[in-house]
Parts: structure tokens; sequence; C-alpha cells
């Protein structure tokens, strides 16, 4: 059996590590990761597809690539006189906002397959996913028709699937990519239905599958429609008309759009097409092939971005009680945001939509000291976030920038682009990069995922493009269910803003809305595990600071948690029932457990610690009426034996965070 293994192995090096080979009269070439768990199968007779394999398991079916430009070239007339090069890469990866792990290994086999002019293909595979790009070789300015890029599964597979259901008076690519992650049966979502990107998909042999798009330059963003085998890329049209809506936050939205998806100019690699693999659940939450396949960062000294945590007064409107001064958006106001942020551990606060015209940022709100609140926040170490429209932001970025700069304010977060074509995609490169000439952190709301562009442009801190806490306002869909299936789906396309926290937590049958004092579904302990559970250097919390300064005790041990870490390993989960996570800072752990809406006790062994030593335990657990009453918890601190596994039970809707101390332990203020 040695012997087999060690042939297999050696069959395996020797395909990944040939370079430069003719292939004139060969059909189908063969790709294996580097611990050669994974094999991909590439065939050119006819037309371009390809398989996945993990051992002799079929994962994706034979699926089509193909790429169609203005010219009549066409990827799959072109597959003639095929030359191939293998390559392998092993290398580390610095993450420079580690908000999942500091390094990240970068470690593929690589098949490159060129075409006749002007195409050629990358294949990498890694040990726990797959991707391709199409490359072109071109003098002129050219459009391309339509790519295809099929995602073929078994017919009986179950997708985590969030619908986009088309706005009145919009196309179907108009979307804030905001939805609810649902468990579907492939078979029983209508053909044409579509999703964003990531889409995830359990396999009946226990495999758990994401299709991706990633490193989104220059090129429309990929959604992910149904179809009668699977998935297929769907990718909006090139606007060539645009119409601006009236209301409260007007937009640009493409009246008009053209035959084709992208304008090409010259030569380039186009977006890559990602198929994670994950042989159980708990696999794709760590999973950083996304991340790797961004382009390296283009800002060499990030030692100015601006991370950590900070509130936010939008959700509960700025409804503060018990102070001696009428609450809203004026300098009183905030700067009872900035004590609250400097009692409690934070580093920012934001000023969200109000604190300037929405039109003109650079007319202040009346009663709002821009100024005299910069010099306070200064004084206590805390800095400012200033919301924008992106149309205002665009409109004013040459002038307002600079001003931003003179006025202290060093990071910004903008709105309501709801579109990935390609010159939106250039709106977000554009606005990275002269935010980083000026030295400010970006957050993008209103947003597509990451994938990637956060390691390009690590001062892009964190996007939304999740259905987080503000739909709590005016809708019931923040589920616990959801809640715990965006941490095994949308969580994997990177950092992703939900902004919890919600003080004011019910459980299911006793839930509302209520504006400007909103409730949660679940526990407070499930909002509080959020702030482990969910990767992003930037968390904000969104619950009522008047609320929040009544429990110092849970406030001081919310606000001791990081937001970059040294590393995570996901410990127990199954995907849309609850999660386990454990996240390292320096010589602490920290462990959240976030559940759905199924009460269940775990045994949570300690042995990832890999210490001979006793530990202190911070627990924040369910109470014993959160069934009823869902804000209650219990808070604790004591030493435990690092032999003994901790058993821990959630409540429906519930949730847990541990934090581990070796040494002694955390002193929070009137601790029982």
């Amino acid at each position: 059996m040695k012997d087999i293994n060690y042939m297999k192995k050696a069959l395996a090096l020797l395909l990944s590590v040939m370079t430069l080979i003719s292939s004139f009269g060969q059909r189908t070439f063969h790709l294996y990761s580097p611990d050669s768990s994974l094999h991909v199968a590439i065939n050119t007779t006819g037309q371009l597809t390809y398989e996945l394999y993990a051992g002799s398991t079929l994962l994706v079916h034979s699926s089509t690539i193909d790429l169609k430009l203005s010219n009549s070239s066409q990827l799959n007339n072109s597959l003639r006189k095929v030359k191939s090069n293998y390559s392998k890469i092993n290398e580390t990866i610095n993450v420079p906002i580690p908000y999942r792990r500091k390094t990240v290994i970068n470690h593929y086999n690589q098949l490159e397959l060129l075409f006749k002019n002007p195409f050629s293909i990358q294949f990498l595979l890694y040990n726990n996913g797959l991707a391709y790009r199409i490359g072109l070789q071109i003098k002129a300015s050219l459009q391309v028709q339509n790519e295809t890029a099929e995602f073929n599964i078994d017919k009986d597979a179950n997708l985590w699937f969030a619908h986009i259901n088309k706005r009145d008076g919009q196309d179907r690519y108009h979307t804030s990519y905001e939805g609810v992650y649902k468990k579907e049966m492939l078979s029983s979502i209508p053909d044409t239905m579509m999703t964003f990107a990531p889409a995830v998909a359990s396999l009946s042999n226990g495999y758990h599958l994401a299709f991706s798009d990633a490193n989104l330059i220059d090129y429309p963003g990929m959604f992910l429609q149904k179809t009668a085998t699977g998935l297929k890329g769907s990718f909006a049209p090139y606007p060539i008309a645009e119409e601006k809506t009236a209301g409260e936050f007007p937009q640009y939205l493409v009246s008009k759009r053209a035959d084709y998806i992208a304008k090409i100019n010259g030569s380039r690699m186009l977006p890559w097409r990602a198929v994670l693999v994950g042989k159980n659940d708990t696999e794709l939450p760590s999973n950083d092939l996304l991340y790797c396949l961004g382009d390296a960062s283009k800002i060499t000294d990030p030692s100015w971005i601006r991370y950590g945590k900070g509130t936010d007064e939008w959700i509960t409107g700025i409804n503060l009680f018990n102070v001696p001064f009428v609450a809203g958006i004026n300098t009183e106001s905030y700067k009872y945001y900035i004590d609250f942020a400097k009692r409690f551990g934070f580093n920012q606060i934001m000023l969200d939509a109000g604190w300037s015209d929405y039109q003109d940022l650079f007319k202040i709100t009346p009663g709002l000291d821009l100024k005299e609140l910069v010099a306070y926040a200064k004084q206590k170490n805390i800095r400012l976030m200033l919301w924008t429209l992106c149309s205002t932001l665009d409109k004013q970025l040459d002038s307002i920038l600079p001003q931003f700069n003179k006025w202290g304010i060093e990071s910004i977060m903008t709105d309501f682009m709801d579109r990935d074509d390609q010159p939106m995609v250039n709106f977000y490169h554009r606005i990275a990069k002269v935010c980083a000439d000026h030295k400010i952190t970006i957050m993008f709301h209103g947003a597509f995922p990451p994938k990637g562009i956060n390691r390009t442009w690590p001062n892009i801190i964190t996007h939304e493009g999740v259905l987080g806490s503000e739909w709590n306002i005016w809708s019931d869909l923040p589920t616990p269910e959801h809640d715990v299936a965006i941490a095994y789906t949308r969580m994997l396309a990177g950092p992703l803003d939900y902004e919890p926290g919600i003080l004011w937590n019910a459980q299911k049958d006793q839930f509302r809305t209520v504006s400007k004092n909103p409730m949660s579904q679940g526990t407070r302990c499930h909002q509080l595990a959020m702030f482990v559970t969910y990767d992003s250097p930037l968390q904000i919390f969104s619950g009522n600071i008047s609320q929040g300064l009544l429990e110092p005790t849970f406030m001081e041990l919310l606000g001791s948690i990081p937001t970059t870490w040294d590393d995570t390993k996901i410990l127990q989960g199954k995907i849309g029932e609850f999660i386990i996570t454990a996240r390292r800072k320096e010589n602490d752990w920290f462990i959240s457990g976030l559940n759905n809406e199924t009460k269940r006790t775990i045994i949570l062994p300690l042995d990832f610690l890999k210490s001979d030593s006793n530990y202190w335990l911070t627990i924040c657990k369910d109470g014993m009426n959160a069934a009823n009453y869902g804000s209650d918890y219990v808070l604790k601190t004591e030493e435990i034996s690092f032999k003994e596994p901790l058993t821990i039970t959630m409540e429906k809707g519930g949730g847990f965070l541990i934090r581990l101390t070796g040494k002694e332990p955390v002193k929070l203020t009137n601790q029982k």
C-alpha cells in the first residue's frame, strides 16, 4: 500500500512540475493538488470543459468554459494546437490587516493552456479548491460579448441560495447584495433565479462546494444563475445610459445596457472563477482561497490603516436616554458617543447619514461642530468615521479628500453603489486608490463582497453586502438560522459588516419591528458571539449606548474583543445550524458559539490549546430564562483545567462567548 501511495504522489508531482510541453495532439489535461487529494480533468475536444474530483469522487460534473469577443473570436473555436505549461507555487502571504490569521499559505499547482490567439487559460489547484481564469493577448479595443462559466453538480445537491428579487423599476442586476440564505434542493429552485457569489452546495457525499469569482478588476462581477444541472455565471451588461433617482438617497440606475458585458483594451487576464472545497461543514469558513486570488497589495506601508471597534447610531436613530441634552445629530450627542467609546475600549465612532447634506459633503448639518468634535475625540484617542453617499463622494472626490485630511478624518464609509457592472467595479478601485493616496481607510456599504479586493487594497477595511442588523428595523429576516448560515456562505468572500450588538433581544414569537429601538431575534449572547464569529477588522456596535451604560460589565467584555487575529479555527459546526469558532490574539483565545433556533448542548475539548497549564475562563452564556427573555445571560470567571472539556448549552437562537487567559483572570467592573 505504501508503494502504491508513493507512486501516486510521484506521478502527481511529475504532472505538476512539467514545463513548456508542446501538446498539439493532446486533448485532455490533468492537474493534481499539492497533496493529490483533488484532481481536475480539462478536456479540449470540441469545447473547453473541466471536471473536479476528490480522489475518485466526482464533485463538479463536466462544465463548459467559453468566451466570445466582438470580433467574432471565440474561445471554443480556438482549441487547436494547444500548448501546456505546468508549474507550482508554495509561498506565504503576510496579511497586513489580519482579519482571520496573520499569514496565509498560498500553495497550488498550476496548468496554463495556450490556444490559438488571443486565448489562454490558467488553472490553479489547491488542496482546498480550484480556480481558473481566461487570458487575452490582443492589441485592439474589443468588447466581451459574453462569458460562459458553468458549475454543474449532482441534481440532489442542496444549495444555500439567497434569491435576488427584481426591484421595481430596475433590472435584476441592481442589488445591495443582501439576502437570506436558505437551504433548498437544486431541483426546487426556479430556473433563471439568480444569487450573488459565493453560493454553497452541500453534496450527498458530505462535501461542500462554494462557487465564486475573485480578483474583480475592470470587469463585471459574476452572479450565479440556477440551471437544470447546477449554476452558471451571469454578468451585468455594460451600462450605456443612467438616470439619477429622486428621494433621500439618490442613486444612478442603469436605464439602458449594451449587448456586451465588458470593454477590453489590450492584453489582460480576466477575473478568477473559483470552486472552494470542504470535506465537511467546518472547512469552508476558514478557507483563504479567495483572498489568495486577489492581486498583491498596492499599499507598501499599511501602518496608517484604521481598524478596531466603533459605534454607529443610525440603526438606533440616536435614541439616547438619561442624558442632559436633546439627542440627535448634534455635538453633544456625538461627544456622548465618544465618551462611551473611550470607556469601553472602542477606538472610533461613526457619524452616519445626516452629519452633512447628502448632496454636498462640505455643508455640515447645523448644530454639529465637526471641528470641536474632532478635537474632543483626539483628546480621548478616538477617531471619527464619516458616512458618504457614493455619488456625492465621486462628484466631490478631488476636493473632499483633502478636506477630510484637514479635518483630521481618517476613515469614511460610502454607500448605495448597488451594482457590479464594469464601470461600477472600476469605481471601487478608483476610490480605494485615491483614499490610499490620502491615507484614508474606507468601508463600502450597498456593496458586493470583497472576494480578494481587500488583499489588493487593504485600506478597504470591510464591506457590507450582507443582510445584517439594520434589517431588524423593518423586517423579521435576520433569523438565527440566517446568522449562522452567513458564516458558511457570505463570509467566505471576506470581511462583512453585519453590525451586531443589539441589546433588546427576543425569541421569534416575541419579536416585532420597532423603529429607533430595534429588537433582534435570538438571545443577547447570540449577538455577542457575532463579534468573534464574523470576520471583520472593523466591528461596528449597533446597540443603544444608553442601554449599554446600564450594563458596564457586559460592555467591558464586548469592548475587550479584538478585531484582528493571529489565528482562527472552526472547532465544530453544521451549516445553518451552529458554528463554534476559536480565535487567538497573542496568548489569549476567544471562542464563540452561534446557534440556530434549536436548543443544543455542545461538548468542547480544549486540546487545541496545546498547553500544559490551566486557564482563566471568562464566559458569557445564555441565562436560565433566555428562552423567554432573550436578554438574559450569565457572565462569570473561573479557573479551568485544559484537560477537561467544557459543556455548554446554547438556547434556541442562542450563543456564547469565552475568553481564555493563561496568567490571570480578566478583571471586569461589577462582575459577580
